[in-house]
């Protein structure tokens, strides 16, 4: 015969005196391992694996601690069943405030994941996914919703002056094989610029990256992570291929040869972009050429505030 216990109210420490009593500036949890909703290829809802942060003040001095479970159902559901936007994630923190049921009065959201954009070839009939790892910042303090945007671009970039360095030689190649030559005709130089004479030299490139990190205005709703991928890589001119054949791999070499840039030039070539863009009050971008020829990078930093 079984026992029947009786249900016994669980202890609840949270409300025994605080030590040391004072407000908190945040309290929460971070590296929340969930899923968030995002508008794929289409439009079609896509749920992407993230980590979270999440953080609220404890104004009360004498509350113990805030209510963590609380927070941590906010976003479970929230994050999983409404697509990421501006108002959406106003929603969720303001959610988070009214959970803590008067021990809050501001709350701080940051999501990591990767973003992937299905990019086309240049030239063939092809497309890959390009991967973007992007950092989302939201806070929410008095009503007003601060929202900041990270991401990365990655490229290629031809240093030019190991460009310059390589034309010379093989400009003196090319005067000391045809030396001899008292006329020289179209196919001859043809010939030769075709064949493995006509490459005494190659510039270095190399793989590089721009991070970029822009404060939205609370204007728009949208969150222009694509608008502002497609504008950089447009305007750096050599951004990473995924799925490519001969002829895109020669119109990449020579969309290299177009865009000769040292990491300043990127830098630049970045911050005309985030400048010029109305959906941005603030930003920062640093480029990194991952050289090939030294042991150690090649950076750049640049920031703005947009009038």
């Amino acid at each position: 015969m079984h026992k029947i216990v009786s249900p016994v109210s669980l202890p609840d420490v949270a409300f025994d005196p605080v030590a040391l009593a004072r407000p908190l500036d945040w309290v929460g949890m971070d590296g929340m391992a969930l899923p968030i909703r995002l508008a794929g290829e289409g439009g079609a809802p896509l749920l992407v694996p993230a980590s979270v942060d999440v953080a609220v003040n404890l104004r009360d001095p004498d509350a113990r601690g805030i209510h963590m479970s609380r927070l941590y159902l906010q976003l479970q559901e929230g994050l999983a069943n409404e697509a990421l936007g501006a108002p959406s994630l106003r929603r969720l923190l303001d959610a988070c405030i009214v959970s803590q049921k008067g021990l809050a009065e501001r709350a701080r959201l940051r999501l990591r994941f990767d973003h992937l954009l299905l990019r086309r070839a240049l030239l063939s009939d092809n497309a890959g996914w390009k991967r973007y790892p992007v950092e989302i910042e939201a806070e929410l303090v008095d009503g007003h919703l601060r929202l900041t945007l990270g991401f990365s671009v990655e490229y290629s970039s031809t240093c030019p002056a190991s460009a310059a360095l390589s034309r010379q030689v093989n400009a003196q190649r090319f005067a000391e094989d045809f030396a001899a030559v008292p006329a020289l005709s179209l196919l001859m130089v043809h010939d030769w610029l075709a064949g493995e004479r006509g490459m005494a030299a190659t510039p270095h490139a190399q793989r590089s990256r721009a991070d970029v990190r822009v404060e939205l205005r609370p204007a728009f709703d949208e969150l222009p992570l694509a608008s502002l991928v497609d504008a950089l890589e447009a305007a750096l001119g050599t951004p990473v291929q995924t799925a490519v054949k001969r002829e895109d791999e020669q119109a990449f070499a020579q969309a290299n040869a177009a865009n000769l840039m040292f990491c300043e030039d990127a830098a630049r070539r970045v911050s005309s972009v985030l400048a010029a863009d109305a959906r941005i009050a603030a930003w920062s971008a640093r480029v990194a050429h991952f050289e090939s020829l030294h042991p150690h990078d090649a950076v750049a930093s640049v920031s703005g505030r947009n009038a």
